[in-house]
């Protein structure tokens, strides 16, 4: 099953054309790594994914729905760990879980938030104010916003950034696993050893066009 599909995305900014004519499909249970150098266009269409931002051409489809017409249904359905943690410093973690899974119209139970917390090795600073985390440790409780939401398309934005080794093999681990459940992955990252140890396909973004990359590619070459 077909979980994403472009068709012809193009995206423009005034004259400036960062993506051209992208046309691809990412497969349910699929973890595809997104590379290129800064600037090349992958935030850019990691946000088109999230229908965040419009494609200026093109379609996408997501789940089965028109991700540009039916943009509320598709939200429903994925989430996007982006750069910024999205936290709010004076709430604490266990707030912060709660918070952000009250947008999405789900309450989880304490017992869930303290297994999520717990899998991301966060679970003793649940009571502590955001205020304090570090960088890694937010990005670890984001980790756990995806862990509660369960979400059928996750996008990535370098998902290892922040992250120290337990984080990463957390972060793949965790990947393995949702992708087994049948979820798909996209990720933009430049950790070429990492993402090749979950990624099954790969493409790399140059002057707008996507490249499919094998996974001795990963391993080899240098990409950029």
């Amino acid at each position: 099953m077909v979980a994403i599909r472009g068709l012809h995305i193009s995206k423009s900014y005034g004259h400036y054309r960062i993506l051209e004519d992208l046309s691809f499909e990412i497969a349910a249970g699929e973890c595809y790594a997104l590379f290129g150098p800064n600037g090349a266009g992958k935030t850019t269409l990691l946000r088109i994914l999230a229908t965040l931002h419009r494609p200026s051409a093109g379609q996408l489809e997501i789940l089965g729905r028109d991700a540009i017409r039916e943009r509320e249904a598709v939200r429903e359905g994925l989430l996007l760990l982006a750069h910024g943690s999205h936290l709010y410093d004076e709430l604490n973690a266990v707030e912060n879980l709660n918070f952000a899974m009250a947008l999405r119209a789900a309450a989880p139970t304490s017992r869930e938030v303290k297994v999520a917390l717990d899998q991301v090795g966060i679970g003793a600073f649940a009571e502590l104010k955001v205020r304090y985390f570090s960088a890694g440790m937010k990005k670890r409780l984001a980790m756990a916003k995806v862990l509660l939401a369960r979400p059928k398309v996750l996008l990535m934005d370098e998902p290892y950034t922040s992250l120290d080794e337990a984080g990463m093999v957390i972060m793949n681990r965790y990947i393995q696993d949702v992708v087994k459940e049948g979820a798909s992955v996209v990720m933009a990252t430049h950790d070429r050893v990492k993402s090749a140890e979950v990624a099954h396909r790969a493409g790399i973004l140059r002057q707008g066009a996507l490249h499919p990359l094998t996974r001795e590619d990963l391993k080899t070459h240098e990409l950029f």
